[in-house]
C-alpha cells in the first residue's frame, strides 16, 4: 500500500484493490481564511483526481472543496458515502454531479477487489456537525487508520477492524476559541495554552489505544494569510493562537511514546507500507525546504502572503451586497427553527446579541423570537460583518460555525461558561438538523450504570457526548477529566466545568 500526502487531511491511497482519494483541499476556505500549510498547489492534482474513489469524511471546507472536485475529479467516480444522520453530504455531492455512490454502514466492512474498506462515523451534534468520519482500509499488505477530525467514541469497533500499521490522525484541531473573544491579551495567551496542551492530550489519548508502531499527524495547521488575521499562525504573534505545528507535536510525542515512529507528513510525503515494512520519503519538498519552512516559519508565511492576496481579493469579491432587509430575512429564517427546538433554547436560556453590520438584534431563545436591540442584558454577544452574513442568506448556508465562525472573521463575548446549545443551533440552520439534534438530546438519558475510577463512583456515560469513562476518564484532586474532548467535572458537586448543564452523578467511596 502506498500513501501520498495530499495536504491538511488530504490523502491519495493506492492500494491492491484500488486508489482512494481521501478529503482533498486547495482552495481558500472560510471565507478565505483558511490556507493548506505548507503550500499544496504543486502537486499532480489531474493524477490524484483520476482515483477509483472518493472518499470525503465531512463538509467543513478544509475537507470538502467542490471547486478542486469539479476541476480534477470525474464525475463517475465512487463515492463512499458515510453513514450521516442528515442528507447534507450527499446533498452536496450530488449537486457537483456525483451519482455513483456507494452507502457505506457504520460498522460494516464492504469488500471490493480484495480491498477491505470501513467507514466509522460520528453523529453527534458536535461531530463535524452531524457527521464527521474515520476510514480504515486493509488491502492484505497494509492496514491503515485515516482518523483525521474524527473521535470515535467506540475505539474497540475501530481495533476490531485489524492491527494498524500506519496511523493518519489530527493533532491541532481548529476552533475559534479564545481568539475572536474579547478578552485581555493575557488571558488569551492563558486559554490558548490550555486548548493547546488539550489537542495534543485528546490526540496522545488516541496514539495510546490505537498502538500503531507508525503515526503520522496531519489535519493542521492552516495558515491565515489575510493581514487582519496573519498574526493567529501558529501559536500566534503573541502566545493568543492555539495551532500546534507537526514539527512540535512529535517534539511532544518523541517524549511521551518513544517506541512510537512518528513522521512529519506534507504536501508529497511518501509512505510505502508492506507487511509491516514502512519507508517514507518526500517528492514535491526537499529535506532542506522542509526544516527551513519549520525553522523560519513566519518567513515561509510572509512569502504565501505576499504571494498569494489575489486569492484574498477573489473571494472578498465573491461575497454577496448586504440586503436593506438583513434583519427580517434573519427573523424569518431562524424564529421557526426555534420554535422546532425547545430542548435547545431551554439549554441556551437567555439573550443573544447579533451586531451584523448597520442591524443591530437579539435572538430571545427562552421566547423564539428574533428582534431589534433595546438596550437588553445579553449574556451571550457576536459582532459579524454584514457581507458574511448577507453571503450565508444568499447561499441558504445552514452551519455558521462552516463558514463565518472557523473565518475567524468576528468578535464575541459571553457571561458564564462555554454552552454548547448556542453553537448546536448556529450549526444546525434547517429544519431535518434541527428535529434531529432535539432528538438527540432526548435520547441522552443516564443509563444509571455506574463505574468506579480511583476512590470514587461515577455514572459510565460522559454527560457531555456519552464517551465511556471507564476508558476515557481520569480524576485528579476531585476533578474529572474526560480524554476525548477534555471536558471537566467537579465531582464533588457534580458539576461540569466546562459547559452549562451537564451535571455528573459521582460519590465519593
Amino acid at each position: 500500500m502506498r500513501v501520498t500526502g495530499l495536504g491538511h487531511a488530504g490523502l491519495f491511497i493506492e492500494t491492491l484493490g484500488g486508489s482512494v482519494l481521501c478529503d482533498p483541499w486547495v482552495h481558500p476556505a472560510f471565507f478565505g481564511s483558511w490556507f493548506p500549510f505548507p503550500d499544496n498547489r504543486g502537486l499532480d492534482w489531474e493524477k490524484f483526481g483520476k482515483a477509483d474513489y472518493l472518499y470525503v469524511s465531512h463538509r467543513h471546507r478544509d475537507h470538502f472543496d467542490p471547486k478542486l472536485l469539479t476541476q480534477v475529479v470525474p464525475t463517475d467516480i465512487t463515492v463512499l458515502l458515510p453513514e450521516y444522520p442528515t442528507d447534507d453530504l450527499e446533498s452536496d455531492l450530488r449537486s457537483l454531479g456525483y451519482n455513483n455512490i456507494l452507502y457505506t454502514k457504520a460498522g460494516e466492512v464492504i469488500e471490493r477487489n480484495g480491498l477491505r474498506i470501513l467507514v466509522t462515523p460520528m453523529r453527534a451534534p458536535s461531530d463535524g456537525p452531524v457527521g464527521d468520519s474515520s476510514l480504515s482500509l486493509d488491502d492484505g499488505t497494509a492496514v491503515i487508520l485515516d482518523q483525521n477530525d474524527a473521535h470515535p467514541l467506540d475505539i474497540d469497533a475501530l481495533l476490531g477492524f485489524g492491527k494498524v500499521d500506519a496511523y493518519f490522525t489530527q493533532f491541532s484541531g481548529a476552533i475559534w476559541w479564545p481568539m475572536a473573544y474579547d478578552l485581555t491579551l493575557e488571558e488569551k495567551q492563558h486559554f490558548a495554552q490550555l486548548k493547546r496542551e488539550a489537542q495534543t492530550k485528546r490526540a496522545q489519548f488516541y496514539i495510546n489505544k490505537i498502538d500503531a508502531p507508525h503515526v503520522f499527524p496531519m489535519a493542521g495547521p492552516p495558515m491565515f494569510l489575510d493581514d487582519d488575521l496573519f498574526p493567529f499562525n501558529g501559536q500566534g504573534k503573541n502566545g493568543e493562537s492555539i495551532f500546534t505545528d507537526q514539527v512540535e507535536f512529535l517534539d511532544v510525542l518523541k517524549q511521551s511514546h518513544p517506541e512510537t515512529a512518528g513522521h512529519v507528513f506534507l504536501p508529497g510525503t511518501v509512505v510505502d507500507i508492506n507487511n509491516g515494512n514502512v519507508t517514507v520519503t518526500n517528492e514535491l519538498f526537499s529535506d532542506a525546504e522542509i526544516a527551513d519552512m519549520f525553522a523560519n516559519k513566519w518567513a515561509y508565511f510572509e512569502n504565501q502572503r505576499t504571494t498569494r492576496q489575489a486569492e484574498l481579493v477573489a473571494e472578498k469579491a465573491s461575497r454577496a451586497p448586504v440586503p436593506a432587509d438583513l434583519f427580517e430575512q434573519v427573523k424569518a429564517w431562524w424564529e421557526p427553527l426555534m420554535k422546532r427546538a425547545p430542548i435547545l433554547c431551554d439549554g441556551i436560556g437567555a439573550l443573544v446579541r447579533f451586531t451584523i453590520g448597520d442591524d443591530d438584534l437579539v435572538a430571545d431563545f427562552p421566547k423564539g423570537e428574533v428582534r431589534r436591540y433595546n438596550d437588553e442584558a445579553c449574556r451571550y454577544w457576536f459582532t459579524i460583518p454584514a457581507d458574511l452574513v448577507a453571503t450565508n442568506l444568499r447561499d441558504h448556508e445552514i452551519d455558521w460555525s462552516n463558514s463565518i465562525f472557523l473565518s475567524v472573521r468576528f468578535t464575541a463575548g459571553r457571561i458564564g461558561k462555554f454552552n454548547e446549545y448556542l453553537y448546536t443551533f448556529m450549526k444546525c440552520l434547517s429544519e431535518q438538523r434541527i428535529d434531529y439534534v432535539e432528538n438527540w438530546y432526548s435520547e441522552q438519558s443516564d443509563t444509571g450504570e455506574d463505574i468506579r475510577i480511583d476512590d470514587w463512583l461515577v455514572q459510565r456515560r460522559c454527560p457531555h457526548l456519552r464517551a465511556d469513562l471507564s476508558k476515557a476518564g481520569t480524576i485528579e484532586n476531585g476533578v474529572l477529566t474526560c480524554s476525548l474532548h477534555d471536558w471537566k467535572f467537579d465531582l464533588a458537586s457534580g458539576r461540569c466545568l466546562t459547559s452549562q448543564g451537564h451535571e455528573i452523578r459521582a460519590s465519593k467511596i
